[in-house]
C-alpha cells in the first residue's frame, strides 16, 4: 500500500514537472458592432460590422521549455467574422497568423509560416491604427502601408532579437515557392526599434515584388508571398517608414510617417480586400502615397480612455494627386479587465481626385461618391 502511495505521489510529481515545461494557450477577441456610414456609393448606410476596431479572431498559442533558454513555439490564429461566423483572410483556417518556430531568451527568434511582416512589427504600435485605440477604421487611405495588417505573408522566415536594453530588431523573406520565379511574388522586410522609459522610436522597410494580377482580380502565383491579399497589384511595392511616441504620465503623443511607392501597378484593391468600388485598371503604373500621423490618447481614469488622431495623405494615383485629410476619435470603457465598449467616429475629405472616379474611403466602410465622408461605430469586444 505504502508503495502504491510513494508510485502515485511520484507520478503526480513528474506530471506537475512535465506540464510546467510546455504550455498551450487559447484565447481570442470578439469586437461587434453597429455602424452608420453618412455616403456608401451614394447612400447612406447602418450595418453591423465586426472587426471596427480589431478584428475578432481565436488562436492557439504554445511553447514546450528545451532546456538551457530554448524553447519551441507556435501560433495558430484564425479570424472570423462574428455577424455570419464566416473565416476572414480569403476563407483560410488560420489566415491571421500560422507559424512554429525556436526562442531562445539570449539571442531571439526564429520561426516560419504564416506571419506579420517588419513594418506591422516595429511601426505598427505607434499609429492609432492596428491597435486597440483606433484600429480597422482609422487606417491610412486604403490600408497602403500595411500599417493595419491588411495581408500577411505566406512561406515566411522571421527573425526577432531579443531585447538589449531596449533595443529590438528584426527581418523577414517570404518565398515565392514558384520554380523558376524565385522573385515573382516574394517579400522582404526589416525593422528596428528602441525603448527608453516614456520613449519609443521605430523603422521599418517592406517590399514585394510581382504581385500581379490578372484580369478577374486573381494572383498570377497564388503559391507566392503575398497570395492575392494585399489592396495593389504591382510589379514592386516598396514600404518604409518611421515612428516616435512619447508618454507623459497618463498621455502618450506619437508621429508616425510612411511612405509607400508602387511600380508598373496594374490595379488598386482588385481583389476587394478592403473597400468595393475602385479596382479599374490603372493607366499610369507608378502611385505613391506619403502619410503623416499625429496621435494621442489619454486615460481619464484606468477604465476610460480617449484617443485621436489626423492623418494627412498626400498621393499620386494615375495621373492625379488627390490627398486625403482624416480626423479620428474614440473613447472606450472597461466593463473589466476582458470587455469594453466603445464609440468612435471619423471624418475624411479627399480633394484632387480628378476624373479618376476615386472618393473618400475610409477604411472598411466603402467608398463614398462624393470627396467627404463620416462614420460612427458604437461597439463591445471581450478578450478570452
Amino acid at each position: 500500500m505504502k508503495k502504491t502511495l510513494i508510485v502515485a505521489a511520484l507520478t503526480g510529481v513528474f506530471a506537475t514537472a512535465a506540464q510546467a515545461q510546455s504550455s498551450v494557450t487559447l484565447y481570442g477577441l470578439i469586437d461587434a458592432g453597429i455602424t452608420y456610414t453618412n455616403n456608401q456609393n451614394g447612400h447612406s448606410n447602418w450595418k453591423a460590422t465586426s472587426g471596427s476596431v480589431n478584428g475578432s479572431r481565436w488562436g492557439l498559442r504554445g511553447a514546450e521549455d528545451l532546456g538551457g533558454g530554448l524553447k519551441a513555439i507556435f501560433t495558430l490564429e484564425n479570424g472570423f467574422n462574428i455577424m455570419n461566423g464566416t473565416n476572414g483572410q480569403g476563407g483560410r483556417e488560420f489566415g491571421r497568423q500560422a507559424f512554429v518556430g525556436l526562442s531562445s531568451n539570449q539571442f531571439g527568434a526564429v520561426t516560419l509560416g504564416r506571419q506579420y511582416d517588419s513594418v506591422v512589427d516595429f511601426l505598427g504600435p505607434l499609429a492609432l491604427t492596428g491597435t486597440q485605440y483606433g484600429g480597422t477604421q482609422f487606417a491610412h487611405p486604403f490600408d497602403n502601408d500595411n500599417l493595419d495588417n491588411t495581408f500577411r505573408v505566406n512561406n515566411s522566415v522571421k527573425y526577432t532579437s531579443a531585447n538589449y536594453a531596449g533595443l529590438k530588431f528584426g527581418a523577414q523573406y517570404g518565398f515565392s515557392n514558384a520554380a523558376g520565379g524565385f522573385s515573382n511574388n516574394r517579400e522582404y522586410s526589416a525593422g528596428v526599434s528602441y525603448n527608453y522609459g516614456p520613449l519609443n522610436i521605430a523603422g521599418a522597410y517592406l517590399q514585394l515584388n510581382n504581385t500581379q494580377t490578372n484580369a478577374a482580380g486573381t494572383a498570377l502565383n497564388n503559391g507566392g508571398a503575398v497570395a492575392g491579399d494585399a489592396p495593389f497589384a504591382a510589379g514592386r511595392q516598396r514600404i518604409f517608414g518611421g515612428g516616435i511616441s512619447y508618454a507623459f504620465g497618463p498621455a502618450t503623443v506619437g508621429f508616425v510617417f510612411t511612405q509607400t511607392m508602387l511600380d508598373n501597378a496594374t490595379f488598386i484593391t482588385p481583389t476587394g480586400t478592403q473597400v468595393a468600388g475602385v479596382s479599374a485598371p490603372l493607366s499610369d503604373g507608378h502611385v505613391r502615397f506619403t502619410n503623416y500621423e499625429v496621435n494621442g490618447r489619454y486615460n481619464l481614469t484606468p477604465a476610460l480612455s480617449l484617443a485621436a488622431n489626423y492623418t494627412y495623405t498626400n498621393s499620386r494615383i494615375d495621373g492625379v494627386a488627390p490627398k486625403w485629410h482624416q480626423v479620428d476619435l474614440q473613447t472606450a470603457y472597461a466593463l473589466s479587465k476582458r470587455t469594453d465598449v466603445y464609440l468612435q467616429g471619423e471624418y475624411q475629405h479627399v480633394s484632387g481626385t480628378g476624373d479618376s472616379g476615386l472618393g473618400a474611403t475610409i477604411n472598411g466602410v466603402g467608398v463614398s461618391s462624393t470627396e467627404n465622408q463620416v462614420s460612427a461605430t458604437v461597439g463591445v469586444r471581450h478578450r478570452f
